[in-house]
């Protein structure tokens, strides 16, 4: 019990490290201070889909982002809050569609291939998406003082937020999916294709004599 809570705090803790460092060089090469801002990190979101620690990991990095970075309170309390609620419907559909859809490796080299993991990208780069779009307009309209700007902050967070999970998330995805061991780490199993190979070597070798 110890050795599994240390591994999910690590885990945690390492995600929101890496959240919070892809962020900072989101801000220190001007990503996010265009008209459609974008963060690395949100590329991150895919994560729950099929770990939960990422969820409490993408919500401190967040909130330690935020803090650095925001110029109110009310972006820190409801950004972070957009960026967990996100994490838990990913990993809502993650728990729906890892047994069916992720149970064999993805060739990204294939239109197939490629297909599955675009479908796979949407489903999971829905609920952050979405939290942000419905949850960091009303916020930014409020602290910026822009009653009349609500669409256009509307379109401009969503916008980015497609870039960032749709677009980066892929990225990711295939990255994480198509490579046998970074798949195995995910998903939590040993790497099938490993385990075929030492059972034809074992196959190839002499029995020992008695």
């Amino acid at each position: 019990m110890k050795r599994n809570s240390a591994l999910f705090i690590t885990k945690a803790a390492l995600i929101a490290a890496l959240y919070f460092a892809l962020s900072m060089l989101s801000n220190a090469i001007g990503l996010c201070s265009g008209v459609i801002q974008c963060r690395i990190s949100e590329a991150l979101t895919i994560l729950p889909a099929f770990m939960i620690e990422a969820i409490p990991g993408l919500a401190i990095g967040c909130l330690l982002t935020n803090i650095i970075t925001s110029a109110t309170v009310w972006d820190i309390v409801f950004g972070t809050a957009a960026t967990l609620l996100g994490a838990v419907g990913t990993w809502l559909i993650g728990r729906l569609v890892r047994r069916k859809a992720l149970s064999s490796p993805v060739n990204t080299e294939t239109a197939s291939g490629i297909l599955h993991i675009v479908i796979l990208t949407a489903m999971f780069a829905f609920p952050p998406i979405l939290a942000n779009a419905l949850i960091i307009p009303p916020i930014l309209k409020f602290a910026l003082g822009v009653p009349d700007a609500y669409w256009f902050i509307f379109a401009t967070v969503t916008a980015g937020e497609i870039i960032a999970c749709g677009i980066f998330g892929g990225i990711l995805l295939a990255a994480l999916l198509g490579n046998p061991y970074t798949r195995s780490l995910v998903l939590g199993k040993k790497n099938t294709s490993i385990s075929a190979s030492e059972a034809t070597v074992s196959e190839q070798l002499p029995e020992a004599d008695a």
